[in-house]
């Protein structure tokens, strides 16, 4: 899927002490080639958890880190048997919450010392492929809990989109009307595109999430939400379900009729279907760390924390080289990210 293909195995590994560990894990695999070379990344998007590692609550921190990130190298060696052979490196996003910032980042220095010290293979990768930062609602909560959580704008938007006549409605892969509504959300995030500034992926790359979703049955649900007034497209949302938790993926706006609010009920309605699908949590997914109005997302961050939610900071992606062309795929990496946030932006006059 879009240069990606994907394993999923069970693996029994061993912590440092001993402690036996078995799971089923999902391996995502991407191969580059560079002149008669190839070779593989391989990406685990959630690292395997164990307790005692990613309770960041452990009073022992220094010796969890480096216990945790000791086991995260070891698992390589467990894995690496179901992986291609041209392999440079393992990439993990630590799953461990943490609260403030501040904490969030002795983690990720503590590792960087453990790396100078020759204590661990872990290293912080120069990218991060998930969001490191959002902010999560409890669906535990029953709907008047969930708004008087919210700020009090948020609750006033929501009502005036529902007063003004804004309806939302839902499409998965097998709804009738789903290649339709595929069309208006990419046209909406075209619009978004030009307006916000912001890079997005062809039209198929998104299709293709609600295909493979489609073609397994054991996969999340995937369900586009479009908002519509009259006979115009004001807004629309891609999310996630599963019963561990609901995840907002991407969303787009239009031009027009921006004050009937129509993102506000989007998110109502999907938190709302999020709970009645069992869901524990719904992630809003990704915005900047702090509320900080010379960002250039602030505004993402405002709308986001708005909601009521926990605001969460994770430390992002981890790398286990395998072998020496590792440093290569770096030193690409850190030059595509110069194009696009640089390059690209002063050719667009930004």
């Amino acid at each position: 899927m879009n240069g990606w293909s994907w394993k999923r195995f069970s693996v029994n590994a061993e912590t440092e002490n001993g402690q036996k560990y078995s799971c089923y894990i999902s391996v995502l695999l991407r191969t580059f080639k560079l002149s008669v070379l190839k070779f593989t990344i391989a990406y685990i998007p959630l690292a395997p958890e164990i307790k005692d590692f990613t309770d960041n609550q452990n009073s022992n921190a220094i010796k969890v880190i480096n216990a945790y990130s000791a086991f995260l190298s070891e698992f390589v060696s467990a894995i690496k048997k179901e992986l291609p052979k041209n392999l440079i490196c393992v990439r993990y996003d630590v799953p461990i919450d943490f609260y403030d910032c501040e904490s969030r980042d002795f983690y990720v220095n503590s590792i960087k010392t453990l790396v100078f010290a020759g204590c661990t293979k872990l290293k912080k990768s120069f990218t991060d492929i998930q969001p490191p930062d959002t902010t999560i609602l409890d669906l535990s909560k029953t709907q008047e809990e969930l708004l008087s959580a919210m700020k009090p704008k948020w609750r006033y938007n929501i009502r005036l989109a529902e007063k003004k006549g804004v309806h939302v409605e839902y499409f998965t892969a097998n709804s009738d009307g789903f290649e339709k509504a595929l069309d208006d959300f990419y046209s909406l995030y075209k619009e978004t595109s030009v307006r916000d500034g912001i890079a997005i992926h062809s039209k198929d790359y998104y299709k293709s999430l609600f295909m493979l979703a489609k073609s397994q049955p054991d996969s999340p649900e995937i369900r586009l939400y479009l908002a519509r007034h009259e006979n115009d497209n004001l807004a629309a949302i891609i999310t996630l379900f599963c019963k561990k938790e609901a995840v907002y993926l991407y969303g787009a706006s239009g031009n027009v009729k921006r004050n009937l609010m129509p993102a506000y009920l989007l998110q109502w309605n999907a938190i709302n279907d999020a709970a009645s699908y069992g869901a524990a949590s719904y992630d809003f997914y990704g915005m900047p760390p702090v509320d900080d109005e010379h960002h250039p997302m602030h505004g993402l961050y405002r709308f986001k924390t708005g909601f009521g939610g926990k605001i969460i900071h994770r430390p992002g992606s981890f790398d286990v080289p395998v072998n020496g062309f590792y440093a290569l795929y770096v030193a690409a990496e850190r030059l595509r990210a110069f194009y696009h946030k640089k390059i690209k932006k002063l050719i667009a006059g930004r």
